[in-house]
């Protein structure tokens, strides 16, 4: 074997080395990392807004390193609460708002848990998804007043599936909840789970 295959030789497998760390990096970069914790609430009674809580679940699941709690927001502990990295609320749209249940929740925040004077909700990330009947019912009004319960809590709040969340129209021409809307919440989901893994891995450096 000549000189410039011996060459030609130690350069596939430098080649090929890389290329296997490359590959095996997602594998073993994230060991050792503290998982991220993503809490999923909500009130549903016709079982709209629990499917796009669901499918949020699948899309934070879809993370690596991300452990999903999935309650109703009348059944939350302080423990699910102040463990979580990151916050997800659902609702569905009464009167061009949030429920009387959800909005309960976030009074129960202090009431409850007692999160001031301490701000204990400080720098989590939190977001919002909604359901609503008619295509202008008041979703976007919903998302922002609980985004606001949030920003009043000294929260980061991203958006993810819409500007302002995950929203879907159940009546009408869209009964239920359609495909295109759960890949929405899904999407939501994943990009909660990513920026919390940000800001946790980021503060612990």
């Amino acid at each position: 074997m000549n000189r410039k295959n011996i060459r030609s030789g130690r350069c596939a497998i430098v080649l090929l080395l890389v290329m296997g760390v490359i590959y095996v990096w997602p594998a073993w970069a994230d060991e050792g990392q503290p998982a991220i914790k993503v809490l999923v609430v909500y009130h549903s009674l016709t079982g709209n807004t629990e499917r796009m809580a669901e499918a949020v679940v699948e899309g934070a699941k879809s993370v690596v390193g991300t452990d999903v709690v999935l309650n109703r927001v009348g059944l939350i502990t302080a423990d699910e609460l102040f463990s979580a990295d990151a916050i997800i609320v659902g609702s569905p749209v009464y009167w061009s708002n949030m429920s009387g249940e959800v909005k309960t929740f976030f009074d129960n925040w202090q009431f409850k848990f007692g999160v001031y004077p301490e701000f204990k909700m400080k720098n989590k990330v939190g977001a919002a998804f909604a359901t609503g009947g008619q295509g202008s019912s008041g979703k976007e009004v919903t998302m922002l007043t609980i985004l606001a319960a949030m920003l009043g809590n000294q929260m980061i709040v991203v958006g993810g599936g819409g500007a302002f969340g995950a929203s879907a129209t159940t009546e009408g021409d869209s009964p239920g909840i359609d495909n295109k809307e759960l890949a929405d919440a899904q999407a939501l989901g994943r990009r909660v789970a990513e920026v919390a893994s940000i800001v946790k891995r980021g503060s612990i450096k």
